[in-house]
């Protein structure tokens, strides 16, 4: 994904006429997903409505965390300085818009999961910046990459294939839709994790010299 740092940004959110509020009238809480994977870092900060999340602000950098991780399983140290700068970007506009800790879900994946200093470095990204980020394993991964991919699916086909390419690793998941308006994720019917990603695979296939 394209770092969007810089970028236009979304329209003020006070300029658009209607906003989710909850019974008792107030604005809606809003909601984080922070996701750091071997190839870029991603925030989402959402806020409910009537047909699903609106998207108030986002954030997205490539970090390349899991560079020579392929070579010397650790994690680089400046890939680890590339990923703590874009975090602490990440902290910073979570408590500017005043997400709650209980409404964020942040994770970490492949890189962090496959890297003897992994667990290290996320708790220095604790300890500096407040984020308590969850290393997630395979099958949640898999999980929420369908999750993510259900309203996508076609409701014409009785199963799909979602193929989820990260840096660090790849999901196929063997799915069935559930069907209906509730939103439902689909359902899993197999799912398989390969630990090879963009990254690697760059890595283990480097481009020739132009």
């Amino acid at each position: 994904m394209p770092e969007t740092h810089g970028a236009p940004r979304r329209r003020d959110e006070r300029s658009q006429p209607s906003r989710s509020r909850d019974a008792s009238g107030r604005d809606a809480p809003l909601y984080g997903a922070l996701d750091l994977g071997t190839n870029n870092c991603r925030l989402l900060i959402a806020r409910p409505s009537r047909e699903g999340f609106r998207v108030v602000d986002s954030f997205s950098r490539i970090v390349r965390l899991g560079e020579g991780l392929s070579r010397t399983g650790l994690l680089d140290p400046r890939a680890m300085d590339r990923a703590y700068d874009a975090l602490a970007l990440c902290a910073e506009r979570i408590v500017r818009k005043g997400v709650d800790s209980a409404r964020l879900s942040a994770v970490a994946t492949q890189a962090c999961r496959g890297a003897g200093n992994g667990a290290e470095f996320l708790a220095r990204v604790e300890r500096e910046t407040g984020l308590a980020l969850s290393i997630i394993d395979p099958s949640e991964e898999a999980r929420l990459a369908v999750v993510g991919c259900t309203d996508l699916i076609d409701s014409q086909f009785q199963v799909a294939i979602i193929l989820d390419v990260g840096g660090g690793s790849t999901e196929v998941s063997w799915v069935r839709p559930r069907g209906g308006t509730d939103r439902q994720p689909a359902e899993m019917l197999a799912w398989h994790s390969i630990p090879i990603g963009v990254v690697t695979l760059a890595e283990r296939f480097p481009e020739p010299p132009t």
